[in-house]
C-alpha cells in the first residue's frame, strides 16, 4: 500500500547525519520540516540548507529525555499544526570501552533514557492526536542489531530490540486507526555513532543512501524496513541459529566483546 506523500514531517535527532540526510531528503517546495535537536548550529545549518531547497523549515530546541518539556511541546505546540508523518530518529550508543572495562552505570542510564523513555514518550503523547485526526504514519528507528545482541554494546542492542518490539505492537494495535507504524532497522551507516562503536563495520551504505531507502519504504507503509540485505540476512541467521552457534560465529568476527 502506497501513502499519500507528507508534508509536514518532524524528524528528531535532526543534527546528526542520518537525521540530515532525512532533512534534505524531504526538503522540497510546500513541505514544512520540523527539526528537533539540541545541537542549535547544526540545526540552524541544516535549515538554511533545507530551505535553499524550498522547504519551509521549524528548528525545534528540545531536549527529549526531559518528559515533561516534551509532553508540553506535543499537547500545546505541535498539536496546532500536527505532523504527516513523525521519524523518531533520535538516539545514542556506548560499549564497554577500553581495555573492556564495561558499560558505565551512567552511561547505560543515559542511553535507555534517550532511545527507549524518550521514544516511547513521544510517540504516547502523539498516539492521541493522530487517533483524533484519524491518520498519521510514525518511523521508529531501530537496527539490525535488535535482531541479536552484539557482546560489544549490549545495552544498545537491548535498547533497539525494545524499539522493534514496540514498533510492532503499536502498529498491530493502531492499524485500525489509519495510523501507520514502521520499524526501520538500518545496518551500518557512515556517521560519528558507527566510527565509535569497536568492532568490523560491514556493508556500511553513507547516511544519503539510507535515508533514501528509509523514506521509500515509508512511502510503500512496509512494516520492517531492513537494509542492506547480507546484513540483514546475516543478523536474521544470528536470530534463529542455536546461541552456541551465534556467540562462536561472533566471536570468529571479532564481536566477542
Amino acid at each position: 500500500m502506497s501513502l499519500p506523500p507528507p508534508q509536514t514531517i518532524l524528524i528528531t535527532g535532526a543534527s546528526g547525519e542520518l537525521g540530515q540526510a532525512l532533512a534534505l531528503y524531504y526538503a522540497a517546495p510546500d513541505i514544512h520540516l520540523l527539526l528537533q535537536g539540541r545541537q542549535q548550529d547544526k540545526l540552524e545549518d541544516l535549515a538554511t540548507r533545507c530551505r535553499l531547497r524550498e522547504a519551509k523549515v521549524t528548528v525545534v530546541i528540545l531536549e527529549l529525555t526531559d518528559i515533561a518539556a516534551l509532553q508540553h511541546w506535543v499537547n500545546h505546540s505541535l498539536s496546532l499544526n500536527i505532523p504527516d508523518l513523525v521519524i523518531a530518529n533520535a538516539g545514542m550508543n556506548i560499549n564497554h570501552g577500553t581495555a573492556q572495562r564495561g558499560e558505565q552505570w551512567a552511561e547505560i542510564d543515559a542511553l535507555l533514557d534517550v532511545n527507549i523513555k524518550a521514544t516511547f514518550a513521544l510517540v504516547n503523547a502523539l498516539v492521541p492526536l493522530f487517533r483524533a485526526r484519524g491518520q498519521g504514519q510514525l518511523a521508529l528507528i531501530s537496527s539490525l542489531a535488535a535482531y541479536y545482541g552484539l557482546p560489544v554494546t549490549p545495552s544498545y542492542c537491548a535498547s533497539k530490540a525494545a524499539i522493534k518490539v514496540y514498533g510492532e505492537a503499536m502498529r498491530g494495535w493502531l492499524a485500525e486507526d489509519g495510523i501507520q507504524i514502521n520499524v526501520v532497522m538500518p545496518g551500518y551507516i557512515d556517521s560519528s555513532m558507527a566510527a565509535a562503536m569497536p568492532g568490523p563495520k560491514p556493508f556500511m551504505i553513507s547516511a544519503d543512501t539510507a535515508a533514501q531507502r528509509i523514506a521509500q519504504g515509508l512511502a510503500k507503509n512496509h512494516a520492517r524496513i531492513t537494509f542492506p540485505f547480507p546484513l540483514t540476512l546475516g543478523t536474521w541467521w544470528l536470530m534463529v541459529l542455536p546461541a552456541s552457534w551465534s556467540q562462536l560465529i561472533l566471536k570468529t568476527l571479532h564481536y566477542g566483546g
